[in-house]
């Protein structure tokens, strides 16, 4: 199977799915203005994905590794439970206020738990298992990341993968100095390989794996 990717098929795509919602719009043009990389947030297409795949699995406990400004961080707050909570980690200090003034705008800020600092350190002290874990940060440490995630996600619960290929790396003769590259080619085969998953890789944006746990 060929898959189609340009601008016009990208257009058409937002065109006919669920419209963004205005605080994100909104959202998604101040991290434009005012963020280095906004190319980092998930946008109006994939962040319907995230939606829709918490609207599906309506879970209890989220945890997100990688909030940036907080697109993604709303958007699987939408299929939350009621009274349901989604735990976000991030490292940069510098987005912290921006994120927070955004979840105060929301429907979702007493839903939302904001954790500041080194994820991998923070995981582990995590009282909860969590139904749908989006991992979304620093691509060197996804191998890290894995086993630490996986023993918090509860059996039948989602993990989402993002950014599993790289802008097309993972494909290419990799550099030995290119270490994100090579984590990630190393994450996507570990987790290929998990007896205890069932995954698929979607060529949506930069990749997204949808993993179940078993």
């Amino acid at each position: 199977m060929k898959y189609i990717n340009n601008e016009k098929l990208d257009e058409y795509l937002i065109n006919h799915s669920e419209k963004e919602p205005e605080i994100l719009s909104d959202l998604n043009r101040e991290t434009n203005l005012k963020v280095l990389q906004p190319r980092m947030i998930s946008g109006a297409f994939q962040g319907r994905l995230l939606s829709i795949i918490s609207k599906i699995i309506n879970p209890k406990k989220i945890l997100e590794i990688g909030t940036f400004t907080g697109y993604s961080t709303l958007c699987l707050a939408e299929g939350l439970e009621k009274n349901g909570q989604i735990h976000t980690v991030d490292i940069n200090e510098e987005l912290y206020d921006l994120q927070r003034k955004y979840f105060k705008k929301s429907s979702f800020n007493s839903n939302i738990t904001q954790h500041l600092g080194n994820a991998l350190e923070i995981i582990p002290k995590l009282d909860h298992d969590f139904d749908l874990i989006f991992l979304d940060a620093d691509k060197i440490n996804y191998p890290k990341y894995l086993d630490i995630l996986i023993i918090r996600l509860k059996k039948g619960g989602v993990l989402l993968s993002d950014n599993v290929l790289w802008d097309g790396k993972v494909l290419n003769e990799i550099s030995q100095k290119d270490k994100s590259t090579k984590a990630i080619v190393e994450y996507n085969k570990m987790l290929n390989n998990r007896t205890d998953m069932d995954s698929v890789i979607l060529p949506i944006r930069d990749g997204i794996t949808i993993s179940i746990k078993k």
